[in-house]
């Protein structure tokens, strides 16, 4: 899943895409690159970020949605959104599934849309909301991976008993929203516990700040190389899909943990 940021203040690439030309050209560049879904962002959810209205979201990534469905019809394009008008919009655009980092909770008529369509969702979990995940205190867990399990198993259970498509829903433990370095450890530690989940998982820890709080890197695009490690971390678990700003080289990294795992063992 390739990142598309149509954003002025997104935290790695803010700016970079807002344009119309620009956010065509490297969406088409990702697909080029290997990406087989490409995750349309019309709001920054990095922490402390603000709300952005649902019209404006809308004049953000519908005219790219369009543009890239018109250039392919084979692209995978999700809408990444936590408001129902903006999803709605989007997939009348012509958007494939919906990236809710809310889970379903923020906007009562989404569940509502994901029923009707059928399209997928993925949910994600979220310790309080973009602007308060890393206030103050900041979260606290007792049980990091238990506690994100039980929450995603409750949304997931709650998106079935709403009419939301079984086979279509996704699964993400949410790195960086709401976590401290060691919690987001923990996550990749443990990931294959959250396929007992019994859905698809979906991994992006791609240039997050937790890398460079580890690695002593404050510039973002200087933690591709840890943000490869995740990949490969996250392939080797099992994850369904990750989530990446670096398509071409996250694709080789994912077909290579592909390859060992398709290596037959050697007695010895």
């Amino acid at each position: 899943m390739g990142v598309l940021n149509v954003t002025p203040d997104s935290f790695s690439d803010g700016g970079a895409y807002r344009t119309f030309g620009a956010a065509v050209a490297h969406a088409l560049a990702m697909v080029e690159a290997g990406a087989e879904i490409v995750d349309v962002g019309p709001e920054s959810t990095r922490p402390g970020a603000a709300g952005v209205p649902a019209e404006e979201q809308i004049a953000r990534a519908v005219p790219v949605i369009e543009a890239l469905r018109r250039s392919d019809e084979s692209i995978v394009i999700s809408i990444d959104t936590r408001l129902a008008p903006v999803a709605r919009a989007a997939l009348d655009a012509g958007a494939d599934m919906i990236n809710d980092v809310s889970a379903l909770r923020d906007d009562p008529g989404m569940v509502e849309l994901a029923a009707r369509t059928g399209v997928p969702v993925c949910l994600l979990h979220r310790w309080g909301t973009s602007a308060t995940m890393q206030v103050g205190g900041g979260p606290d867990y007792v049980d990091v991976v238990g506690e994100i399990s039980e929450f995603l198993r409750e949304r997931i259970t709650f998106a079935l008993s709403r009419g939301v498509n079984p086979d279509g829903i996704i699964a993400d433990p949410g790195i960086g929203f709401g976590k401290r370095v060691e919690h987001n450890l923990q996550i990749l530690r443990a990931l294959d516990r959250f396929r007992a989940l019994g859905r698809p998982v979906l991994v992006g820890a791609s240039r997050k700040r937790f890398l460079g709080e580890v690695l002593g890197i404050d510039e973002p695009r200087r933690r591709d190389a840890a943000s490869l490690a995740c990949a490969t971390i996250a392939a080797m678990a099992g994850a369904a899909i990750i989530r990446t700003h670096q398509v071409r080289p996250t694709v080789e990294a994912v077909q290579l943990c592909a390859a060992v795992k398709r290596a037959v063992p050697v007695d010895t």
